[in-house]
């Protein structure tokens, strides 16, 4: 790979990493906006393609969507160097954050971050509704999407994310207009990358159960490693998945909590205010984890966190995309894919309903106009979204 013709590209990246805020679904739209309406580094039709394949796998899928955008571009190297772009800011926010929060006055927080949930909603509901712009074509996928909206919201469970994108990918199957051309030659599979994940899930957990029962000095490092990296290969639904899953692991089920309730929901909140992919939350916690053995050890709790929640993400991306590149051919998964996407436009809108009713204060004045405002400056300016996040949080502070 010759570096240097794909310094533009990168520099998007790192633009990218560094505004798009407000979770996967806005991540896709920001995609969207950069890499195929600006630089037009990806089709549309191929970016559908591959966030309908991302859908199919655990780990984090705004992450995997980008990291196949280079990799398409540059192969495993340029994936490489983008999804390290695409984590690095995020990821050194958050383990920062896990020492600065020691010192951090939480009533003060409380106020600069009170409107970060409503502009949340805001954000997701403008990407909601430019995803039901690009997805919603024909009435079938309308109607895939209104039942995924339903079920999603009467069904509050993880396992109704990969329930839905078979049952939707099915469903689109019912017509037999659509009939795939693709001109792209498939890539040869590459089982290195599946053994070297399959080798590292073992091992890691063998290293911590052997760590644990002979209760070795650095059983922490070992454990943390091994349930981030668990994490990352098994979580369906996002960062907020994730979230659930560290705070019972580490809050709940502990029989020493490792941090209180307080600071893990502090971080929680703080990685929707930062922009960058929500996995980042376990660069946090790792340091969090490891506060108690010194400061070199929290800062090597923040490298573990990340290595080990993304690290899975990649391995099985590239190990199954060109396994899905050959499959998407066939005109059963190529009219799947729509369904697919009609699926995740459904769960969208089911996840801006939940967590507008999740808001103690909804019905407040104040958060209904940030939710509004939010929204209209997304639909009808030109502001940057750091802007706008920026914005709300002055205000916040000094309301």
């Amino acid at each position: 790979m010759r570096l240097k013709r794909h310094i533009p590209f990168l520099k998007t990246v790192f633009h990218h990493s560094v505004t798009a805020f407000g979770g996967p679904q806005m991540h896709f739209v920001r995609l969207h906006k950069l890499f195929v309406q600006r630089q037009r580094y990806v089709s549309e039709q191929e970016l559908l393609e591959i966030n309908a394949f991302v859908q199919l796998l655990p780990g984090a899928s705004s992450t995997q969507l980008l990291t196949l955008i280079g990799y398409k571009r540059g192969g495993v190297a340029l994936a490489v160097i983008t999804l390290a772009l695409w984590i690095l800011p995020a990821c050194l926010l958050m383990g920062l954050f896990s020492f600065l929060i020691l010192y951090l006055d939480r009533a003060n927080l409380s106020y600069i971050f009170r409107f970060v949930q409503p502009m949340a909603v805001g954000f997701l509901a403008f990407s909601a509704f430019k995803t039901f712009k690009i997805s919603i074509k024909h009435q079938a996928t309308l109607f895939i999407m209104v039942g995924a909206t339903v079920v999603t919201y009467l069904i509050q469970s993880p396992w109704v994310f990969p329930s839905l994108i078979i049952a939707g990918s099915i469903v689109s199957n019912f017509s037999d207009k659509r009939i795939p051309d693709f001109k792209e030659k498939s890539k040869p599979v590459n089982w290195n990358n599946f053994s070297l994940f399959a080798v590292i899930f073992i091992v890691a957990g063998l290293l911590s159960e052997y760590a644990r029962y002979y209760n070795l000095p650095f059983r922490k490092p070992i454990s943390l490693f091994e349930n981030f990296y668990r994490f990352g290969s098994i979580v369906f639904g996002g960062g907020s998945v994730l979230i659930t899953m560290m705070f019972e692991q580490y809050v709940i089920r502990a029989k020493t909590p490792y941090m209180g309730a307080s600071d893990f929901l502090t971080g929680a909140g703080m990685v929707q205010a930062f922009p960058g992919p929500i996995f980042s939350i376990a660069s946090f916690v790792g340091g969090m984890v490891l506060k108690d053995m010194g400061p070199q050890f929290q800062i090597l709790g923040c490298i573990i966190g990340t290595i080990g929640i993304f690290l899975p993400s990649l391995l099985l991306v590239l190990f199954f995309y060109p396994i899905w590149n050959s499959l998407k051919k066939h005109v059963v998964v190529f009219r799947a894919m729509e369904g697919i996407n009609a699926v995740v436009v459904g769960i969208m809108v089911a996840a801006t309903i939940l967590l507008f009713m999740s808001m103690p204060t909804r019905y407040e004045s104040l958060n209904l106009f940030v939710l509004i405002t939010t929204f209209l400056l997304l639909q009808l300016t030109r502001i940057p979204s750091p802007i706008i996040v920026v914005a709300f949080l002055l205000i916040g502070w000094m309301l």
